[in-house]
């Protein structure tokens, strides 16, 4: 193992954190092999994108979450560090890319998320389809999970990527609804919420055999019974797994942390979250949506 870093934007001192924000970087070259193919294929993940703290650690694994649709969203979200800007036009060869990248990682589990793409009449969906459509005839029994943004609400996208059939079907809340306008503000609490019961709707009436998803951060100035509230429309919305992790500015310019929550709170929200029927739950410091996705989906149970 290498040097401790912190994980909180590029070249934020380690006394601003306590001492559970630490990771060590991997040694080997397991991180550059991964970085050298996406290069080669013209990939972007989100775990570049989003600098999220677990880069070096899941690259290290030989896994990555694959971020479609270009590198720009057409939103600004205060928490988030993919840039806002003219996206251009989708690239007919990402599907195949992506493909390829997950066969040559030998990928059993597949990530596959996006940035928002409000200038797409469907959002992005149809390239969704085309993406798992592709990943599918590569690798037949992968297990694909899709993180998709919220459509704008739209029924006829929503359905159009549950027709790929993909096992997971995950939608991040990322916060409570009072810090929406602060930090999401293109976003919706209740719109976040129906893409989730639409999901589970939809998949009933197409008879799909669908685990519902979502995330949400911690630690950005909500209270225990604004995160307890979430968990609980979350259940009422038919979502099954949750994943709960600290927040962490990108850089100077984006949200505040307004407080590291304890390790021994994330280990009570997952007994609580577990207790409101959740399938699956993972929550820690470090955990996001896409963290470890695979054991977090092994470890599901009917209830």
């Amino acid at each position: 193992m290498a040097d401790d870093t912190a994980s909180e934007g590029p070249g934020a001192a380690k006394s601003r954190f306590p001492p559970w924000i630490r990771k060590r970087i991997p040694a080997g070259n397991g991180v550059s092999s991964v970085q050298g193919m996406l290069r080669q294929l013209g990939l972007a993940t989100v775990c570049a994108s989003a600098h999220c703290p677990n880069l070096h650690e899941c690259f290290h694994r030989g896994t990555a979450t694959f971020l479609i649709m270009g590198s720009v969203c057409t939103r600004a979200c205060w928490f988030c560090a993919i840039e806002q800007a003219d996206p251009g036009p989708l690239r007919e060869d990402e599907p195949k890319a992506v493909a390829e990248a997950c066969a040559r990682l030998g990928l059993r589990h597949v990530v596959i998320t996006s940035v928002t793409r409000d200038d797409l009449p469907d959002g992005g969906a149809a390239h969704y389809v085309r993406t798992i459509q592709a990943v599918r005839a590569r690798l037949p029994g992968t297990v694909i999970e899709v993180l998709v943004p919220d459509f704008q609400g739209s029924t006829e996208a929503i359905a159009t990527v549950l027709d790929a059939q993909p096992e997971i079907f995950n939608h991040n809340v990322e916060t409570v609804p009072r810090l929406y306008q602060e930090v999401r503000p293109a976003a919706d609490y209740g719109r976040s919420l129906d893409v989730l019961g639409q999901a589970r709707r939809l998949a009933g009436e197409k008879g799909l055999d669908l685990w519902t998803k979502s995330g949400l951060m911690v630690g950005l100035g909500e209270t225990a019974g604004e995160i307890r509230a979430v968990l609980h429309d979350l259940r009422a919305a038919g979502c099954d797994i949750v994943t709960i992790g600290q927040y962490l500015a990108p850089s100077a310019e984006h949200a505040p942390v307004a407080r590291f929550v304890k390790p021994a709170e994330f280990a009570a929200w997952e007994t609580e979250a577990r207790t409101m029927g959740f399938a699956a739950v993972a929550s820690a410091p470090f955990v996001r949506s896409s963290y470890h996705a695979d054991q977090v989906f092994e470890r599901r149970e009917r209830g």
